[in-house]
């Protein structure tokens, strides 16, 4: 028959077993992605709700675009003016570049006329100081065309632009997923206006979650970067479960104890944080408590 003695020693070696059952505590967190606006406007379209698993590139929500279409197509229509109106250089200069030709022509043609003594040097002068006015204004024809064709395709260019810029606005009026994974709170409701910046959804990447636990001093020696342990998943009651999990992250300072936190050594103050990559099977939550056991 076992003595009161006895059946209180056996009770206290169980409690202190089942203390030393762990060697550090945490809460399960992952890192979340906030998706905000990047256009102004109503929200026409927000096909989300808190809890809906999403893959990266689906839409979050259509932010209303109309007056950004009609921005598109203004300038559209402003740069095809500014493009009608650049000269035709080859068009304009036809004209004189035919009379050069022609005078050209006359020139050798008194050449010719004096050296068989027919014409005087004066007619020969005349016409070759007619080709080079006639030369002289081609260029200064074509200096002037080419300076309002550049003018006209930096005007064209700049509403060229504008108009780009308009169409990555609408490009960006419906909000994407950047990542896969869950939606975890909703800041916005269709028909609601939102602007530049405003928070539409948190969402977090759950299939990969960590337990951000914390190891006194006198366990660092124990711990290295890509150590296999195991993780503890507290569900309530007695309800324990078991994962395997890989120390992702050290930190590098020590910090006080977190009050919500309990340590193997209860006179230790200052830990040092780490992170344990755990692959979650569905059951684990975000701030969930767990254990780590080396």
């Amino acid at each position: 028959m076992k003595t009161p003695y006895l059946s209180a020693a056996l009770l206290l070696l169980a409690a202190c077993s089942q203390k030393n059952d762990y060697d550090a505590t945490g809460i399960f967190e992952a890192t979340t992605v906030t998706v905000s606006a990047e256009t102004p406007g109503k929200i026409v379209s927000m096909p989300v709700e808190e809890g809906d698993s999403i893959s990266r590139g689906a839409v979050i929500a259509v932010i209303d675009t109309t007056l950004l279409t009609l921005q598109r197509d203004q300038l559209r229509s402003q740069q095809e003016a500014a493009e009608s109106t650049s000269p035709d250089i080859a068009a304009q200069a036809a004209s004189l570049r035919t009379q050069i030709a022609h005078q050209e022509g006359e020139v050798a043609r008194f050449k010719r006329l004096i050296a068989d003594g027919a014409t005087t040097q004066k007619q020969l002068d005349d016409a070759e100081a007619l080709l080079r006015s006639l030369r002289g204004q081609l260029d200064a024809l074509l200096s002037t065309l080419g300076k309002n064709r550049s003018s006209v395709s930096g005007n064209a260019k700049a509403l060229n632009y504008q108009r780009e810029q308009i169409v990555e606005q609408i490009v960006k009026s419906t909000v994407e997923a950047p990542i896969s994974g869950t939606i975890l709170s909703k800041y916005a409701e269709q028909g609601e206006y939102t602007s530049p910046g405003k928070p539409l959804v948190k969402m977090a990447d759950l299939s990969k979650i960590s337990l951000r636990a914390y190891f006194t001093a006198s366990q660092l020696a124990d711990i290295r970067l890509g150590q296999e342990v195991t993780v503890i998943a507290d569900f309530g009651g007695d309800k324990l479960i078991e994962y395997p999990g890989t120390i992702s992250w050290i930190a590098d300072e020590s910090e006080f104890t977190p009050k919500s936190i309990q340590t193997s050594d209860t006179r230790s103050n200052l830990v040092y944080a780490a992170k344990v990559t755990v692959r979650n099977d569905g059951r684990l939550k975000l701030g969930q408590y767990g254990e780590v056991r080396l």
